[in-house]
């Protein structure tokens, strides 16, 4: 399932600072040496860091109640940085979407606000689809603004194992896209689709969050588009469960591509006898057209990349070599 990460770049890097705001929109954060780590090691990337208020806030296992929660949200938007950063996922914001002044949202995107992150964050992520928040999905060469799935601060950019706070492909990987550098994104699929072009607004995220959407008004109704889906904790039966009402409501037919990440840190059942995610991939093929890529170096993995959710983008594949560019 792994992929090979290739990142091209435009020529347009910038020595401007950054501002980037650290926020919590949803689980907490048990300990504030993850964010001091991030803030140090965002700093020496060259962003202008500021950590929001109630980012440390605690309230159960959540980042704060939900008011301390959509307050910051709220409190975000209206200060409009480049960049709005999550400090993890974990669960939350699914309990904010019917509150949350998607306007308000839309207008700290038309001021140059990139929202950043994934996992839990994907409830926002498509939530502001669905309610026209995200931003245009046709901009200019080297806009920024918008939301992005990518990294998160405490675990790409505060781990306590890493020198530097966490990969730096991902870190990397998110400069450029920050700074308006990034075009595109390779990987190594499998076998099968050599020849493929394809191209569709981009869209997609943690696929359990992504379920407990469907049939409510913050499920964004896309067609033509590629689809992209990765999970945690989630064993290949209950990722085929999911999956397979995407099948059923008709969501996997309507896209151009379907490309799946990281599906990570699930135990195995001495009942599974031989059943694992590379047979839930294929039967998921068996049922649908829509080609089915692996590959994608995106998930609660180390490495992982940055894409610009709701952007029109082109999907080719040469051989086992694909590219994912906007």
């Amino acid at each position: 399932m792994g992929g090979c990460l290739v990142v091209i770049q435009n020529s347009g890097m910038t020595d401007a600072r950054l501002p980037l705001i650290i926020y919590s929109p949803a689980g907490l954060v048990p300990s504030a040496a993850p964010v001091r780590k991030a803030t140090k090691r965002l700093t020496a990337l060259g962003f202008d860091v500021t950590v929001d208020t109630s980012a440390l806030s605690k309230q159960q296992r959540f980042a704060g109640d939900d008011d301390v929660r959509l307050a910051a949200l709220h409190r975000i938007a209206g200060a409009a940085p480049s960049v709005a950063l999550a400090t993890r996922g974990g669960y939350g914001l699914t309990r904010l979407l019917d509150r949350i002044d998607w306007p308000l949202i839309a207008r700290s995107i038309e001021r140059g606000t990139a929202w950043v992150g994934y996992s839990d964050v994907t409830a926002l992520q498509l939530a502001a689809l669905a309610h026209k928040a995200a931003g245009p999905h046709k901009v200019e060469e080297g806009t920024t603004a918008g939301f992005w799935a990518g990294p998160m601060a405490c675990d790409d950019f505060g781990r306590a194992d890493s020198s530097e706070g966490g990969d730096d492909v991902t870190q990397d990987c998110f400069v450029e896209a920050m700074a308006g550098d990034l075009e595109a994104i390779g990987f190594r699929t499998e076998v099968g689709f050599d020849g493929l072009d394809v191209s569709g607004r981009l869209w997609g995220g943690n696929l359990a969050v992504m379920q407990s959407m469907l049939g409510t008004p913050h499920f964004p109704q896309i067609k033509k588009g590629i689809l992209f889906l990765e999970d945690v904790n989630e064993h290949p039966y209950r990722i085929e469960r999911a999956l397979l009402q995407l099948h059923q409501s008709g969501i996997l037919a309507q896209q151009k591509a379907i490309v799946l990440g990281a599906f990570t840190e699930y135990r195995k059942s001495p009942l599974d006898r031989g059943y694992n995610l590379k047979t839930v991939i294929a039967y998921l093929r068996s049922l649908t057209a829509t080609p089915i890529l692996t590959g994608l170096p995106f998930g609660h993995v180390p490495t992982k990349v940055c894409m610009p959710i709701g952007r029109q983008t082109n999907l080719l594949v040469q051989g086992r070599d694909a590219l994912l560019l906007w």
